[in-house]
């Protein structure tokens, strides 16, 4: 049993240190104690370079960009604000990132994914239905009413949404693996790009006629 238990534990290191190392992280992990965001330098690079240490300060590691709430005066009731790498330089190489997410009376984040990280979401205040949608052919639904005090996970990659089912305001914050998770939301990324996508794919794929393209195209952008 005990030469077993051994030959199982071998198996399993060669396994981990066989694995491909993307699989283990949604970002690589950091080289050094810290590489606050370097604005001054026009290199392109996968992330940003970093400052001259000597430069760093004691307010390159702190951030109020959560401090306030958000405006939810839109179409969709809903504000979104990112502690990434954009917005804090000292998250540069660290892996993670927040962020503030305000909903008005009925306010909803509409169906999104974030190619670079899964996101843990925490209800602060109010009531969410909350899900997101295999990727597989199933196309299956996971789906919850999330009350304050609550978490819900997103896997990386997957089609999501936040809906407010209370009866007030609702504020929640979401964690990511990544400095930089990216963001991109369903509808717009098909009625709003730019250059737009040509009708005809999108009269094809989602079985519309034109008028409707042209309607959504416009209601769209203007939420």
């Amino acid at each position: 049993m005990m030469a077993l238990l051994w030959v199982t534990l071998a198996i399993l290191s060669l396994v981990a240190m066989n694995a491909p190392q993307g699989s283990l992280a949604a970002d690589d992990d950091p080289l050094q104690d810290f590489c606050v965001k370097d604005t001054t330098q026009a290199l392109h690079v996968n992330g940003f370079p970093c400052k001259d240490p000597a430069q760093v300060q004691d307010s390159d590691f702190a951030s109020a960009v959560l401090k306030n709430r958000g405006n939810t005066s839109n179409g969709l009731g809903v504000a979104v604000t990112a502690a990434n790498v954009l917005s804090f330089g000292g998250l540069n190489t660290q892996g993670v990132s927040l962020a503030r997410i305000n909903f008005a009376k009925n306010g909803i984040n509409p169906p999104h994914l974030h190619p670079r990280a899964a996101e843990l979401l925490y209800l602060a205040k109010g009531k969410l239905l909350v899900g997101f949608v295999t990727s597989n052919a199933e196309n299956k639904l996971f789906a919850q009413t999330i009350k304050a005090g609550e978490l819900f996970i997103f896997p990386k990659g997957l089609v999501h949404f936040q809906l407010n089912v209370g009866h007030r305001k609702a504020l929640a914050f979401s964690s990511f693996n990544s400095q930089n998770p990216g963001t991109s939301q369903v509808a717009k990324a098909l009625f709003t790009s730019t250059p737009s996508i040509n009708d005809t794919v999108l009269e094809k794929a989602l079985q519309l006629n034109p008028q409707d393209v042209t309607r959504l195209r416009s209601l769209i952008s203007k939420t």
